[in-house]
């Protein structure tokens, strides 16, 4: 029985797709076809969850994301880290020395170098690894394979030819979990948490060095720290950070409070359980 829906971005058999699976086993999986239509499914209500990729361990952040996620208006209450796993499948019944050509989204093909050397395969782009699987079910041919998750092939009836086709076996892609509530519940206290907010420092020298300088003095870890523009101004500089601990620990309080001396705006985007795929060797 479904316990609400969540959305993501991609066909049904995406990756996205298997994150939401993996994390959420009693929720029904929502594809949409943009990240902006899966930030607006939350935001509506039409889904109740959002598990939205942001930074891959080979490609680094989702660009995307990157721009819509501090105007989205939805919280952060939680990440996951997802291995990524490629498979190589075809249309049942066909072999492997039949296959001629491969097709995925360019990242998934980059990632499958090796392998497709080696098979002397052509390749064909695509927009989505799943997508790829949806379109060999809907047009078969003996001739052609696609790079995706596990999950289509069981969705579209594929049969998988080569498994774990990587040729990096760490690549992980991590994925923030978001909700239209304005005040989530927080997380127990029992857990290690991060803290993500976005902040734009005031037009003086030295700013974001002074802005930043309370996390340095107050010994809090800040774990990311990334820079985007908004809109066609280029002087106005906004900072996306994600920080270890909760804002009510006094070093982070601390640390917030000289933050907001030398910025303009800063908001809080959420404070969720850290993954313990963190801290994994």
């Amino acid at each position: 029985m479904s316990h609400g829906r969540i959305a993501f971005q991609g066909e049904l058999g995406a990756n996205s797709h298997e994150a939401c699976t993996a994390a959420f086993p009693q929720m029904e999986p929502v594809p949409h076809a943009t990240f902006e239509d899966a930030f607006e499914a939350v935001k509506s209500d039409d889904c109740q969850l959002g598990m939205i990729p942001v930074e891959n361990s080979i490609a680094g952040r989702v660009a995307d994301v990157h721009h819509l996620l501090p105007s989205s208006g939805l919280k952060i209450i939680g990440e996951r880290f997802k291995p990524i796993h490629f498979q190589m499948m075809v249309n049942p019944g066909v072999k492997l020395e039949d296959v001629r050509t491969v097709s995925s989204m360019a990242f998934a093909l980059g990632q499958c170098r090796k392998t497709i050397r080696r098979l002397k395969l052509k390749t064909e782009s695509v927009g989505d690894t799943a997508g790829a699987a949806k379109m060999l079910s809907e047009h078969p041919d003996p001739t052609k394979a696609a790079i995706s998750p596990a999950l289509a092939a069981e969705i579209y009836g594929l049969e998988i030819l080569a498994r774990d086709i990587e040729d990096e076996h760490h690549n992980t892609t991590r994925f923030l979990v978001m909700t239209a509530d304005k005040h989530p519940s927080p997380p127990p206290f029992t857990e290690p948490c991060i803290t993500s907010f976005t902040f734009k420092v005031r037009n003086l020298p030295a700013a974001l060095y002074k802005a930043m300088g309370g996390f340095a003095t107050n010994g809090v870890n800040i774990t990311k720290l990334e820079s985007y523009m908004e809109g066609d101004a280029w002087a106005k500089t906004f900072f996306y950070a994600e920080a270890d601990g909760r804002p009510e620990d006094r070093g982070l309080a601390l640390a917030f409070e000289e933050l907001r001396f030398f910025s303009d705006k800063f908001e809080i985007l959420g404070v969720y359980p850290a993954d313990p795929f963190r801290t994994r060797g």
